[in-house]
């Protein structure tokens, strides 16, 4: 059955031929305008990609060509319940192909990525050995901890990606035996530096572990490939992948999923429930995804990134990448034309990195800047430890206290209260947007703000008086 119905239903937003990859690819909200408190509005500038990127016009177009045809996932005989179900199962195949999954590996949706590494670290083998570095995201970081029979080995902040290999190899090589599985980042969301995935991958399956890739900023940035990899999982979420509606993915390996009590107990997860004459119930559970994904599915969020991978992969990665590479660079010369910001970094400037970039600025706290760009420039980026709070503090560990209008968050007992600011774009970013936002960053240092700030429910806001 075709997931187009009817010819009512809407093509989707042309997507820009490969010679055309360079420009930014359309975006829902390009054209927003937003008050500034000096007066006036501007054209806003979305420089927050790594929390949650603008939808694809592609993917809203796909979405509104579907919903009047939505219906329920699986469980109805009807025309709309029999197009959603083949929409459904469709996007799963797509995402598959967006991942260059083996023909074995499982496509399960979720919620997000840290939906998708807690449903992974369910399903772990009891007495497993998690390995994980401090760097990463707490979606990642804090999963693991969960398990009671379950034993986390937290690894410190590698300076390089040959110290990333050395420090997992030790590690590993140190383990008495048993299940193991290393949990590693394909980019960081604080620094944006790319991980070597495929030598750490290399060294997991050398010493006997297996391992998952949190690909949540990498993917909207770079092809990821599980096979090229030798990854056995990938997770990521549709929110950073351009299709905000909810959605998120855990594909490979199949055995540790299908072995395991389902993440959900509920309708869809179970094939067949029959009462006993004892009075309970015997369940047999579905063996493929749905062994996991009880309940109603959420259909839009599944074709919302569907919709997105397609649209990436029919734009090219390889324009893409280039002109990322471009913005990047013209970020990165621009605040190096200002002594006072630092960026910062595990693995040198250097190093190869998607579109996420933070910093701090000396005499400034980073909330009272970043409250400055959004306020008197339209500008939206984020400030705080970026829920990597470990990663972030040992970049920061020796920062001086910094002044500034208005302060931090609070910080836990008997630490330092700090923050830092992060830009982060990506397919849909024009040109200006990052013009602005170093225009920006340099007034700011050199004339300070041009109004009064204040600290109100934990966030530096524009003092109105």
């Amino acid at each position: 059955m075709s997931v187009r119905p009817a010819a009512a239903v809407a093509p989707a937003a042309a997507v820009p031929a490969p010679a055309d990859v360079c420009e930014p690819l359309p975006v829902l909200g390009a054209d927003v305008r937003v008050p500034l408190v000096t007066g006036g509005e501007v054209t806003y500038a979305a420089l927050d990609y790594a929390a949650s990127a603008p939808a694809l016009q592609r993917v809203w177009d796909d979405i509104a060509a579907y919903a009047p045809y939505y219906g329920s996932v699986h469980r109805g005989a009807g025309y709309l319940s029999q197009l959603s179900t083949d929409l459904f199962e469709n996007s799963r195949a797509d995402v598959a192909a967006f991942l260059g999954c083996r023909a074995d590996d499982q496509v399960v949706f979720t919620r997000s990525t840290t939906d998708s590494l807690n449903l992974l670290a369910a399903v772990l083998p009891s007495g497993t050995e998690v390995f994980v570095f401090e760097t990463e995201h707490h979606a990642s970081l804090l999963p693991w901890e969960q398990r009671e029979d379950v034993r986390v080995r937290y690894l410190s902040a590698p300076r390089s990606p040959r110290q990333a290999v050395e420090t997992l190899e030790r590690a590993l090589a140190a383990r008495a035996g048993g299940p193991a599985l290393v949990c590693v980042t394909g980019a960081s969301n604080v620094t944006g530096e790319l991980w070597p995935v495929r030598e750490l991958a290399a060294a997991a399956h050398a010493h006997g572990a297996r391992i998952v890739l949190d690909a949540a900023q990498l993917a909207p940035h770079h092809p990821v490939d599980i096979a090229a990899a030798d990854v056995d999982w990938v997770a990521f979420s549709g929110h950073k992948l351009y299709a905000p509606f909810g959605a998120g993915v855990l594909a490979g390996r199949a055995d540790w999923l299908r072995e395991a009590r389902p993440y959900l107990a509920g309708g869809g997860a179970s094939r067949k429930v029959a009462r006993r004459d004892d009075g309970g119930v015997d369940v047999e559970w579905h063996t493929t995804a749905a062994r996991h994904e009880a309940g109603s599915p959420n259909v839009i969020g599944v074709y919302a990134i569907a919709s997105a991978c397609k649209a990436l992969t029919e734009a090219g990665f390889d324009g893409l990448v280039a002109r990322e590479r471009q913005l990047i660079a013209a970020v990165r010369e621009g605040l190096a034309e200002v002594p006072e910001v630092r960026v910062l970094s595990l693995f040198g400037d250097d190093a190869p990195r998607v579109g996420v970039l933070s910093f701090v600025v000396d005499g400034w706290n980073s909330s009272h800047f970043a409250a400055a760009l959004s306020a008197e420039y339209g500008i939206g980026v984020r400030d705080g430890l970026f829920c990597a709070h470990p990663l972030v503090r040992t970049l920061l560990g020796s920062e001086p206290e910094e002044p500034g209008e208005c302060g931090a968050p609070e910080a836990a007992p008997g630490e330092r209260s700090l923050n830092a600011i992060r830009v982060s774009f990506g397919a849909g970013t024009p040109d200006e947007h990052v013009d602005r936002f170093v225009r920006a960053v340099k007034e700011l240092v050199r004339a300070g703000a041009q109004w009064t700030y204040r600290t109100e429910d934990g966030r530096c806001v524009p003092a109105r008086d």
